[in-house]
């Protein structure tokens, strides 16, 4: 590829994996019934249920002042030109990053919801605008920025979730993913929402069809694959994504559904994972430790393994 291709290919536009807005909820008080059906509270006695491990997020920013939200959020930065291009300033304003957040952490405050993680840390990355636009150059930088941050007590990011994506596999974005993975955080992607229930053919979303990257689909309640769930050989996983109830705007609830709501199940579970096999096995785990114990908390549905990888997530009781 011409450098002068690379360039065009890094401003390019990337977006958020395509999501529907099912209803918006003014309150709420329960364990999310995503967060139930993998089974989550079973293992947030072993696993501290997150405490102590960092999460970047990398989406449309945060509502900072949520409820459910405030004491969760570590750090953030904003990458978007929105704000004057403030990069303090990464609040949500679109929703999409605000839902994605609290489905990993929402706090156990006795209202609203809980994620299924609500001890973990969020690092609050905005790299996509208003509209839910934004370009690849924001998304590599986002991550290398996970990759070099330090918390205030010298906390590092475990775990990158991104609920977005794009059609062109663009090597710097590759190489970020590669950067990261050799850090050993757990990079977490949103498969894609262009599934037209073929399920023979490669529909491909970036950063997620790198094979670096963990690709997650989307089940509904029913334990069926989502329709619009995309099907390739790069997927490792699905999660629950059909109608999920999490965390909104002006403080509020909202039920959403696609893969982008999928992903923040298996980011959470990951923080849950790392702080129950840390304790079990008296060390820090790496990339492929944590991948292959995520691997190892899923049961197959029965579906071709381009649509369901190695099965839904699932902790046993």
């Amino acid at each position: 590829m011409s450098k002068l291709s690379n360039i065009f290919l890094i401003r390019k536009g990337i977006r958020l994996v395509p999501f529907r807005v099912k209803e918006i909820i003014e309150n709420v008080n329960e364990i999310p019934q995503g967060v139930q059906m993998i089974q989550a509270p079973a293992i947030w006695d072993k696993s501290r249920k997150g405490e102590g491990v960092v999460i970047a997020v990398i989406d449309t920013g945060c509502q900072i002042d949520h409820p459910d939200l405030r004491d969760r959020i570590i750090g953030g930065r904003n990458f978007t030109k929105d704000f004057n291009g403030d990069p303090n300033n990464f609040t949500d304003n679109n929703g999409h990053g605000t839902h994605v957040a609290g489905t990993i952490a929402a706090s156990e405050n006795s209202n609203g919801v809980l994620g299924v993680a609500p001890m973990a840390k969020l690092l609050i990355l905005k790299v996509l605008g208003k509209s839910g636009g934004g370009n690849y150059q924001n998304i590599i930088e986002a991550i290398n920025y996970a990759i070099k941050w330090r918390g205030p007590k010298n906390e590092k990011v475990r775990i990158i979730s991104m609920s977005l994506g794009g059609d062109a596999d663009v090597p710097k974005l590759h190489d970020a993913v590669i950067k990261a993975v050799n850090n050993n955080i757990l990079v977490v992607c949103a498969s894609g929402n262009n599934g037209d229930n073929n399920f023979k053919t490669d529909e491909l979303n970036y950063p997620a069809a790198y094979n670096e990257a963990v690709s997650v689909g989307a089940v509904d309640f029913n334990k069926k694959i989502t329709k619009y769930s995309n099907s390739n050989n790069n997927v490792d996983l699905v999660a629950p994504g059909n109608e999920i109830i999490s965390t909104y705007l002006d403080s509020k609830y909202a039920k959403l559904s696609g893969t982008s709501m999928a992903t923040p199940h298996v980011s959470g579970a990951a923080a849950l994972i790392i702080n129950m096999c840390e304790a079990e096995y008296g060390r820090t785990l790496t990339e492929t430790e944590i991948y292959a114990q995520l691997v190892k908390h899923t049961t197959s549905l029965g579906f071709d393994k381009r649509n369901e990888g190695n099965g839904m997530l699932y902790f046993s009781k």
